[in-house]
């Protein structure tokens, strides 16, 4: 069992358990992969093979070895005990209390599938989430990897609650936090906790581990989770009907390889859900760690990332999303990548408080005894997820990829190369843009191209000078000839009077 001190850091004022990234336990290279790893060395590695389908797992529904609880779950501490009203900053920052007016202007609801009448299903696949009072629908316990026979709806972390509050918690109207789509429904599909470990003699061996895209975590600590679990959790996820997955929970590793097996069954699951079952997936771009293998991609090479993240490195099927801080500029902790394709707020986050028994919010953590503000690409994640759940509300005819496209497209482009570079990816989502605007790509129109345009200067004069030079050489050659007959003439007649004078005696 762990010491006080340790059990001490667990206990939070609405607050969420310290969780990290977990570093990755790279295999050997098979034979198999070796054709890979040559045509991967030109590209450093940005951008992962082609989706094998065959590579999709079979999901069993089962944790991959038997783990145990270590360390109590998250509870409230009284000492610190607080009634939240106020908005966050993101909240305002992205006005989503306007995009709500718009929605039920337009629609009459904040998240409901208008071809089904039911709500848009959102699936966290986490550290669980529970049954808080503030959700307006029951969240619906679909899997549990980290202990067998449970269901998903316990979250000991602490992590997994504050991400589906972001997405969907429906407030009084006192309260200024709400969820981006509150009439959505939460599907929780518990795959990751580091509040649980292998249970000693369970087998199973080591493999690339999964966390929450927090940074407390070290390289070698052990946790429930692995990337193959999360493969089995995104398949089980599709199946049971979710129009959204949101995954908060990643694993890094160093850019020094081709893709290795788990990360192949995981890339095949994603394809899987977005290409065959048409949910859209959203993935944090994960969090900078120096006690793990999330070092920062800040390499000269935008194309040879220097550390890989998964999901986000899939992002032909993903929305991977980093972080900005109140400033509006990329946070500091925010991974780089070739792959991040928008960003949203991730710091002075405020949530649902995920300890059992809690009727509050949360709006701090604890790390290292300290208490500290919510912050992470975990809690930027579900503001996008959030928004896509609305697009599919208000758009239900737009397919998995289309949703995808109106969410860049609409972003607030950097000034970079094509709108897009590795920092905020194609910018800070515009919830109201992704609402209103017009997609060129959904009306059938062709796209923007490029042109010269005119300037505002009168057109140039291409008059032919060649008469005037003609006019004024024969001009002046006149003048020149009239100077020097005027001169003879003048040379003359002195002559003749200077011979016309009497000679003096």
């Amino acid at each position: 069992m762990r010491s006080a001190r340790t059990m001490k850091r667990r206990r939070a004022l609405a607050l969420a358990a310290t969780i990290g990234i977990g570093g990755a336990v790279l295999a050997p290279t098979p034979a198999w992969a070796q054709d890979d790893a040559a045509s991967q060395e030109t590209v450093g590695y940005a951008t992962p093979p082609p989706v094998d389908p065959g590579q999709r797992p079979n999901d069993d529904g089962q944790p991959d070895k038997t783990y145990e609880k270590k360390v109590e779950c998250v509870q409230r501490n009284l000492e610190y005990s607080e009634d939240l009203q106020n908005a966050p900053w993101g909240q305002q920052y992205l006005r989503i209390d306007e995009v709500h007016a718009l929605m039920r202007s337009t629609t009459g609801h904040v998240g409901i599938d208008p071809k089904t009448g039911k709500p848009i299903k959102v699936a966290v696949i986490d550290t669980g989430v529970r049954q808080h009072p503030y959700f307006k629908h029951e969240v619906l316990g679909e899997g549990d990897y980290v202990r067998k026979g449970g269901n998903g709806l316990e979250d000991c972390d602490g992590h997994g609650t504050e991400v589906a509050g972001i997405i969907a918690a429906d407030t009084p109207d006192h309260i200024g936090f709400i969820g981006v789509a509150p009439d959505a429904q939460i599907m929780s599909i518990r795959q990751s906790s580091q509040n649980y470990a292998p249970k000693q003699n369970s087998g199973g061996g080591s493999a690339p581990g999964t966390g929450p895209s927090q940074d407390s975590r070290t390289q070698d600590s052990e946790g429930a989770g692995t990337l193959s679990t999360l493969a089995k959790a995104v398949v089980r996820a599709a199946d049971k009907g979710a129009q959204v997955i949101n995954i908060s929970i990643n694993n890094c590793r160093p850019a020094n390889g081709p893709i290795t097996p788990d990360e192949r069954q995981l890339q095949a699951a994603i394809d899987y859900a977005v290409r065959v079952k048409d949910a859209v997936v959203v993935s944090a771009a994960g969090n900078v760690s120096d006690a793990t293998s999330c070092k920062q991609n800040d390499q000269a090479l935008a194309e040879k990332p220097t550390t890989i993240v998964t999901p986000p490195w899939f992002s032909d099927n993903v929305l991977s999303v980093a972080a900005i801080d109140e400033t509006g500029g990329v946070a500091d902790f925010s991974m780089n990548g070739p792959w991040v394709s928008v960003a949203a707020p991730g710091t002075g986050i405020i949530s649902l408080d995920p300890a059992e028994g809690s009727d509050r919010l949360a709006n701090l953590m604890v790390d290292g005894g300290e208490t500290q503000e919510i912050r992470g690409t975990s809690f930027a994640a579900p503001y996008v997820a959030g928004l896509a759940a609305l697009v599919r509300a208000k758009y239900p005819d737009l397919n998995a990829y289309e949703v995808m496209h109106r969410i860049k497209f609409t972003a607030q482009h950097p000034a970079a190369s094509n709108g897009r570079d590795n920092f905020v990816g194609y910018g800070v989502i515009d919830p109201m843009a992704a609402l209103t605007a017009t997609v060129p790509s959904e009306e059938g129109m062709p796209s923007a191209q490029a042109e010269e345009l005119p300037s505002d200067m009168p057109p140039a004069s291409n008059r032919d000078w060649t008469p005037t030079i003609v006019a004024l050489t024969g001009a002046g050659g006149a003048l020149a000839a009239l100077v020097i007959t005027l001169f003879v003439v003048h040379t003359i007649r002195r002559n003749q009077k200077d011979t016309e004078k009497p000679a003096r005696a």
